[in-house]
């Protein structure tokens, strides 16, 4: 099972999304190399000649690549996540090969260069932050444990960059964190159980550090409430070896998993819990009571089960959004055809279009040169989650970009600067696919007209690398 995080994300908490940040910058512009307020930070892969692997920093109101170097973030450089104080972003380098470097970099914000790195004992596609940004924890599925399966969760001080602490988890992949930082969820392959990992007794000998809790269905990830009493856990279900995709509470204060079936008591906290069964779900993001989950139906013989319906296209198999009122453990819409493939990044841009990633679809690429008319697919879907048309799509409709490629970061901005100490709503949103970043206007779901390349919309001119994550550090 593949997933590329959300957590943050793709796969964070919500408490996390750019939808609580701040529309002024974290850092004054004058302790920064590049001298751009507001920064788009963005992962590229490749060394070639003389383009250079790195993070690269485009002016994110203007939508100019910065005059300034790459910073080095290993030879690969790739998944990114955010500190919450916006202070640090952490990059994970790293091929999945024998020659992978598999290097955690630290990069301080303000100064535009690498505090720090660590070289992990493997792969990673998922790590979380403590709610004080002092503390990092990464999941790495293949590390060598002795006398025992491979697994660790590595805890690293971002004060320091040096590694303090490792817990052995069994092939743990997905890591979530609760609000307080107090609880810790590791998700592993082929598992029906969450080990709820707490931080404070990490090192600490004769000390209870991890408790598995069962009745689960390959969970992937967790969204916690407010008050951290209660956890909403997604089973991937059938689409990652399991059985039923769902919804599932966890009940923090007796580490018991919710009962099958949805059970409402008036004047509880939260009043309703239980389970929410999915046709498919690999992927989810909270707006309010709100939560979207996105998956690909479980295969039949081989293949996706779920056809494109109410899509005109050439594609056999399509993937499903479906929307959960946590309040009340209810589907409220299902059947929103997507693309397929395995989908890791779900992102709301700021007039409700949900853009919705995924990898491995089914693509329809046209000869070359493209006849008129023809159909081009890759693994971007917009959903309207407005209650009015935005664009050309309808409220509750789904459009498919014409544009080919794996999706592996979307990064919308809810402002694009300040005029006047007001800050200048923005409807764009950065979406890297393919290897390319494709700038979105979210008011027309086309490609944004860019002035500074005005031949090329939606493309910055002399940007060029396999980019693969983006962040904004400064909305």
């Amino acid at each position: 099972m593949k997933r590329v995080l959300i957590l943050l994300f793709s796969m964070l908490p919500a408490s996390l999304m750019w939808l609580s940040c701040s529309s002024s910058s974290s850092t004054s512009s004058s302790t920064k190399t590049s001298g751009v307020e507001y920064r788009a930070l963005i992962t590229n892969s490749v060394s070639a000649g003389s383009l250079i692997a790195g993070v690269y920093i485009v002016n994110a109101e203007t939508d100019v690549r910065a005059a300034a170097s790459p910073i080095s973030a290993g030879n690969t450089p790739g998944m990114m996540v955010l500190t919450p104080n916006r202070a640090q972003t952490l990059v994970f380098s790293g091929s999945g090969t024998q020659s992978s470097d598999n290097q955690f970099t630290i990069i301080n914000n303000a100064t535009e260069s690498a505090a720090s790195h660590v070289i992990l004992p493997g792969m990673t596609e998922s790590f979380v932050v403590s709610p004080d940004s002092s503390t990092a924890y990464v999941a790495v599925p293949t590390a060598p444990v002795v006398g025992q399966s491979p697994g660790v969760v590595e805890v690293i001080s971002l004060n320091s960059g040096a590694i303090t602490g490792v817990v052995d988890i069994p092939s743990v992949h997905y890591l979530s964190i609760d609000n307080s930082g107090n609880r810790i969820f590791g998700f592993s392959d082929n598992s029906d159980s969450v080990a709820v990992i707490t931080p404070s007794n990490i090192g600490i000998p004769g000390s209870s550090v991890v408790t598995s809790v069962g009745g689960f269905d390959h969970p992937v990830w967790a969204y916690f409430s407010s008050d951290d009493s209660t956890a909403y856990v997604l089973n991937c279900g059938a689409e990652c070896g399991g059985t039923q995709a769902s919804v599932q509470t966890l009940d923090l204060t007796t580490n018991t998993a919710g009962p099958s079936d949805v059970v409402c008591i008036p004047g509880a906290n939260p009043p309703c819990a239980g389970t929410v069964d999915l046709l498919a779900g690999s992927v989810a993001l909270v707006n309010g009571s709100t939560i979207y989950v996105a998956g690909t139906p479980p295969y039949i013989g081989g293949a996706p089960s779920q056809p494109c319906t109410g899509q005109t296209t050439a594609a056999t198999s399509c993937g499903l959004l479906t929307i959960v009122d946590l309040s009340t453990m209810t589907v409220t819409s299902s059947g929103i055809v997507i693309t397929d493939g395995y989908h890791t990044h779900l992102a709301l841009g700021a007039n409700g279009q949900l853009f919705i990633g995924a990898h491995t679809c089914t693509e329809i690429i046209p000869p070359l040169p493209p006849p008129a008319g023809a159909e081009v697919r890759g693994c971007l879907s917009i959903y309207n989650t407005q209650s009015v048309a935005v664009g050309t799509i309808q409220p509750g409709t789904v459009l498919i970009p014409p544009a080919n490629g794996d999706v592996t970061g979307i990064q919308p901005f809810p402002t694009r600067g300040v005029t006047g100490r007001k800050p200048v709503a923005s409807n764009v949103v950065y979406v890297i696919q393919g290897g390319s970043l494709a700038i979105y206007d979210a008011t027309t779901d086309a490609l944004e007209y860019n002035p500074n390349d005005p031949n090329n919309p939606g493309q910055i001119f002399g940007l060029i690398g396999q980019f693969i994550d983006v962040k904004t550090p400064d909305f």
